[in-house]
């Protein structure tokens, strides 16, 4: 018989809701509690439109690491896409294009032409299809996660095997210290936790708009998306590196739509719901790792960190939380770390 373990999961995004539900769905003896501040709406997944597009910069630890995560995390949410819960999870099969007038680089992407059921060059008429001079382009089929529906279902999934949350700021470690493992998702809040100078936040800012007949998704230059959801359409974007600014600003709002009306006119009528900004918790390589915190009384407490997703936490959410799932396995089986953190 399984030996109970006390787990505590610090963070209810899309990372540290799906490592909890992945943990209690393979460990269901185990007490698995998540404990977060913020949850659903009022997280950064939430902001996020939710493809699936990781960068071809995102890192992990090794190179065979990081395309297995991406690998786990596609076949992860293809498999809920074929399933008739596939509305309620938020998750659905998308195509669309990238283009580019100047830049046949953002057109490719080693992660997803190894691993989509389709992903190929653009052809001449395609090119054409929306207004503007483009020399370069992709078409590809891909998934989008939409977390307003994907973070509902998930923590009912996990509350309906036994999960427990709880409404909690954590400020320390010391403050969990009576749990025999700690999974640390808390994303930019690892920043401030953990003294973690290596994350660092890119500032992102979207529109959300209701434009029903939009059925495809663009990507154009300069970080110019239009993604289509269940109910709203996201444009964007933005990325700002090292922007600590979590409101939004005007002169992004007119940037993004003046980019994303050229890219798509018909968007010019488009019914605007909210504008929204957000800091994606970015860190090279991603944190997946274990620790070992001695808390003031000298208990040892055991850590597995997660986060630095940056802008790619729902594309990658299941891949990473299943690598952390077997390394918080790892550790509740005597394979610990000999790192002492000094947090």
């Amino acid at each position: 018989m399984e030996e109970k373990k006390q787990i505590c999961v610090l963070g209810a995004g899309i990372v540290g809701i799906t490592t909890a539900f992945m943990m209690k769905e393979k460990h269901t003896k185990w007490d698995v509690t998540i404990i977060a501040d913020k949850f659903e709406q009022d997280t950064l997944s939430d902001i996020a439109a939710g493809i699936f597009r990781p960068s071809t910069s995102f890192k992990g630890p090794t190179s065979e690491i990081t395309k297995q995560w991406l690998v786990d995390a596609y076949h992860h949410y293809k498999k809920i896409q074929i399933t008739k819960e596939t509305a309620e999870a938020g998750v659905q099969e998308v195509s669309g294009y990238v283009l580019s007038s100047k830049f046949p680089e953002v057109t490719k992407n080693q992660f997803l032409e190894d691993l989509l059921p389709v992903y190929r060059r653009a052809n001449e008429l395609e090119l054409k299809i929306c207004p503007g001079d483009w020399k370069y382009g992709a078409f590809f089929t891909t998934l989008v996660i939409e977390s307003r529906y994907h973070l509902p279902w998930l923590r009912n999934k996990f509350e309906r095997l036994g999960g427990k949350i709880v409404k909690k700021t954590i400020n320390s470690f010391q403050d969990v210290e009576d749990y025999d493992l700690v999974i640390n998702c808390t994303g930019f809040g690892a920043k401030k936790l953990c003294v973690d100078h290596d994350v660092v936040p890119i500032r992102g800012q979207v529109f959300k708009v209701k434009a029903p007949w939009v059925k495809m998704f663009f990507y154009g230059d300069y970080d110019t998306y239009i993604i289509p959801g269940i109910e709203y359409v996201t444009l964007g974007g933005c990325r700002q590196f090292d922007s600590f600014k979590e409101e939004v600003d005007k002169y992004d709002s007119a940037s993004i739509w003046e980019r994303c009306t050229e890219l798509l006119p018909n968007l010019k009528s488009a019914e605007v719901i909210r504008e929204v900004a957000g800091l994606r918790p970015h860190r090279t390589p991603v944190r997946v790792e274990k620790d070992v915190f001695i808390t003031s009384s000298g208990k040892r407490l055991d850590i597995v960190h997660h986060y630095g997703h940056g802008g790619y936490g729902v594309t990658t959410a299941p891949g990473t939380a299943k690598y952390a799932v077997q390394l918080a396995e790892e550790v509740l089986s005597g394979i610990r770390s000999n790192i002492y953190s000094k947090l």
